[in-house]
This record gives structure tokens, C-alpha cells and sequence, in this order.
């Protein structure tokens, strides 16, 4: 339906924060909604804790299935989505009241493919992130947007949804997938969305560990999409130069894997 919007909740043993994700959608200003939780295989008491919100409200569904990661979690979730427009949301995140509303009249006012939004960080650090102005090429180098950003099914379903191979980066390989220079994508100039920040991120924590892990994943981004690579950055030498989020995170790590990125850059002059 048109002006009713899917909202999908990958779980994993996060029911102590699941009520307040679930609040904050059951609190929109606007009731088109409806709210898909998808418990990836939870060892804690989550479902009790979804089930307590579909006895609340019709518009949760709840789903379990067994764990097959975040990829996974979304792919099932969207396709079990009544509608086209599709929002991702973690379980540890909460969203603005207003962001149904202002989301769903920006796709039909707009006939956009995506839209997104500024971000607001609460928890152990607090801070605003304002995303910058869309571009395709710059989306190619680093992922400009947030992995909870709107988009339409029907464009997720042509390419076949997230890369389930992927344990992190996955929603930079669906905009690149999804998108093209063309693309039509609108920015709301509003904070809507509050992402959670921990302690220490495990992800972070891997990366600083193995940053071999760091650097495959691009490699295997880049080398999945080569042609649009390609069509794109005729030196790819000249492309990883301006990928500053490999810069700064070879310069973080130190000389300790310079001989990495020349490995790196080698194995994408071979392809």
C-alpha cells in the first residue's frame, strides 16, 4: 500500500532493549504502519517480549526463525512486508514519533528510491550526525548512509535484497546494488532517527583485532561490484587513494599493514 510502511526489527538476544525500539514505533504520530519483528534464533526472553506487543497491537508480527545473521533477519523480514515502502530499524535503536509521517510523505510527494535522514547518538556517546548530500560515486567509496534508512521492496526485490554473505557492510552493498547516479533520493533536513552507541562496538573491537577483516570486506564489496567499479574509476589505484575510510583506518592502525594495502591494491589491478 502506498501510504503504509514496513518496519522491520532484526532480533538477537536484545530483548532488554527491544521495549523501547517498540515503543517508539508504537508511538508515531502516524498509524500506517506496520511493525515486523524478527527474532533470529534469540537465547534470552525476547519473544516474550514481542509477544507482549502483538497482544498490544495487531500492527506487531512476530516471527522467529533459526539464526542466520543480520542479512538474514532482514531478508526474511522483508519479504514477509505488506507493503512497499521499508524501513529497518535495530532493536537497540528508537526512532522519532515523526518519522513514519515525514518519511511517507516524502515518497509520495516525491517519487523518491530512497530516503534518509540526520541521525542523533545517545548512550554512551551522544552526539548528531548529519549525513551529507547524496552522490553515487562518493556512495562507492565510503557508505554515506545509515544502515536504517527507507527504501521501496520493489527495488530491493530486483537485486535480489541483502548479501547474506556479508556479516557487516551489508547495507553499503544493497545502496550500491540498489542505486545508480540517477537514482532519485531526498533528504529530510530532520533528526528522526536515534542510534544507539555501547560501550564498545564488537564490530569495532574485530576490526581493531584483525584488520585483515577490515580490508577483505572492502575487498570483496569492490570486487563483487567490479563493473560499476569499473565504470566509474578507470584507475583503481585513483579510486582507493580517495577512499578516505581505508585511509583513516590504515592510518589508525599504523605501518603494521602497509604491505596489506598494496596487496589490496594489486589484487583489484588483476580483476
Amino acid at each position: 500500500m502506498k501510504n503504509f510502511i514496513s518496519i522491520i526489527v532484526p532480533c538477537y538476544n536484545q530483548a532488554h532493549f527491544l521495549d523501547e525500539a517498540l515503543q517508539s514505533v508504537y508511538a508515531q504520530t502516524s498509524p500506517n504502519w506496520e511493525c515486523i519483528i524478527v527474532n533470529d534464533g534469540s537465547t534470552d526472553n525476547l519473544e516474550e517480549v514481542a509477544l507482549n506487543w502483538t497482544r498490544k497491537d495487531i500492527r506487531f508480527k512476530y516471527f522467529f526463525k533459526e539464526n542466520g545473521g543480520l542479512s538474514s533477519a532482514r531478508n526474511y523480514g522483508v519479504n514477509k512486508a505488506t507493503n512497499n515502502i521499508i524501513l529497518p530499524l535495530d532493536a537497540d535503536d528508537v526512532i522519532n514519533t515523526a518519522l513514519i509521517k515525514d518519511v511517507l510523505n516524502t515518497f509520495n510527494n516525491t517519487n523518491a528510491d530512497l530516503v534518509y535522514y540526520d541521525v542523533s547518538f545517545f548512550g554512551k556517546k551522544e552526539g548528531k550526525y548529519v549525513l551529507p548530500k547524496y552522490n553515487y560515486k562518493t556512495l562507492l567509496l565510503r557508505n554515506t548512509f545509515i544502515a536504517c534508512t527507507p527504501f521501496k521492496k520493489d527495488n530491493y526485490l530486483a537485486i535480489g535484497g541483502y548479501d547474506e554473505q556479508l556479516k557487516s557492510f551489508e547495507d553499503w552493498d544493497l545502496w550500491i546494488r540498489m542505486l545508480n547516479k540517477n537514482s532519485k533520493v531526498v533528504k529530510i533536513n530532520k533528526t528522526l532517527y536515534y542510534y544507539r552507541k555501547h560501550e564498545s562496538g564488537s564490530l569495532t573491537n574485530a576490526f581493531s583485532d584483525s584488520p585483515k577483516l577490515y580490508f577483505d570486506l572492502y575487498d570483496y564489496i569492490y570486487s563483487k561490484n567490479k563493473a560499476i567499479y569499473d565504470a566509474h574509476f578507470k584507475n583503481p589505484i585513483l579510486a582507493y587513494q580517495q577512499n578516505d575510510e581505508l585511509l583513516n583506518f590504515n592510518n589508525r592502525i599504523k605501518n603494521n599493514f602497509i604491505f596489506k594495502i598494496y596487496v589490496f591494491v594489486k589484487s583489484i589491478l588483476k580483476k
